[in-house]
């Protein structure tokens, strides 16, 4: 409920007073996406023990479960009738906003992100090129795939922010760099502001007015971030042996909101963004509450 506050109190600062307005939370969300939260996995990884840290089957396991959500998103899209449609709802129904949400409720329960570097390793590049991919070919003006497409998407994902603040992190976790005094708290300061910075400008880009346009598809692909997902994989996860901080991790990826980024991308490839922003509306709003009865329930069954 603290990180859904700092979301509304985002959303009314946009609303209600001229300090959040569009122009603003952009800035404000690329300084997030591009500064602040690489920081904070930085520090988060370059402090722990890599050989702790690190864990294969966690990355595998990742990937391979958003390689099977794609795959099931595209296959339900084919029941849309409006082609038109189908991208947006693919990209809405499989890409969470672990990134950023993710950090926070795994500060907020376990007071840093730790395994959820995993998580971000296996999931984040495919989110990146099956968005790229499937924007490309199911555009409205019937788009295809070059390689100008391929080799800008492959240096989109090569030089993420995210993946890599966390590849440097984890190498020198590796090699036990030493960090200076300084840079240890110039490096704290700035990654303190990636968790309220991200939430308000989260919340400033919720448009409730765009979420009527197409709600039935924004509606199906919601239910399948927010729950469908999780009830396919997470019992996979639990089998597996996997418990605390490592299933919580993996259950963000599997119920986090869908990313604003949905919303820019689509708009940015020729798609009209509606489905996108709807999702994103929906999935930020309804997580408050299904993730902590996602929580309830793993707690109860003493998994966390």
């Amino acid at each position: 409920m603290p990180i859904f506050f700092m979301m509304v109190l985002g959303f009314l600062l946009h609303e209600k007073t001229p300090l959040l307005n569009d122009s603003f939370a952009g800035y404000l969300n690329t300084f997030v996406f591009q500064i602040a939260l690489p920081t904070q996995l930085f520090k988060n990884l370059s402090e722990s023990d890599f050989y702790t840290v690190w864990d294969g089957g966690v990355v595998v396991f990742c990937f391979a479960v958003s390689l099977l959500s794609i795959l099931l998103m595209f296959g339900v899209s084919q029941m849309l009738r409006d082609r038109s449609q189908r991208a947006e709802f693919i990209q809405a129904g499989y890409r969470g906003s672990q990134a950023l949400l993710g950090t926070a409720i795994m500060q907020n329960m376990y007071g840093e992100a730790g395994p959820l570097a995993l998580v971000l390793i296996g999931a984040v590049p495919l989110y990146n090129v099956a968005a790229v991919v499937i924007l490309t070919l199911m555009a409205p003006d019937g788009g295809h795939l070059d390689r100008k497409t391929l080799g800008k998407t492959v240096r989109g994902v090569a030089t993420n922010p995210i993946i890599l603040s966390i590849a440097i992190g984890l190498l020198w976790s590796l090699f036990k760099i030493p960090q200076p005094v300084i840079m240890q708290r110039a490096v704290s300061s700035l990654a303190a502001t990636a968790t309220p910075l991200g939430l308000l400008a989260l919340g400033a880009s919720i448009d409730p007015k765009k979420a009527a346009g197409c709600w039935k598809p924004a509606v199906v692909s919601s239910i399948f971030k927010l729950f469908v997902f999780a009830v396919l994989f997470l019992p996979l996860a639990v089998w597996l042996g996997w418990r605390g901080e490592v299933l919580t991790a993996v259950l963000l990826m599997l119920s986090s909101p869908t990313t604003v980024s949905c919303f820019s991308m689509a708009r940015s490839m020729g798609h009209e963004g509606t489905i996108s922003s709807s999702a994103v509306m929906l999935t930020t709003v309804c997580s408050a509450f299904s993730f902590t009865g996602w929580l309830y329930l793993l707690k109860t069954f003493a998994l966390i």
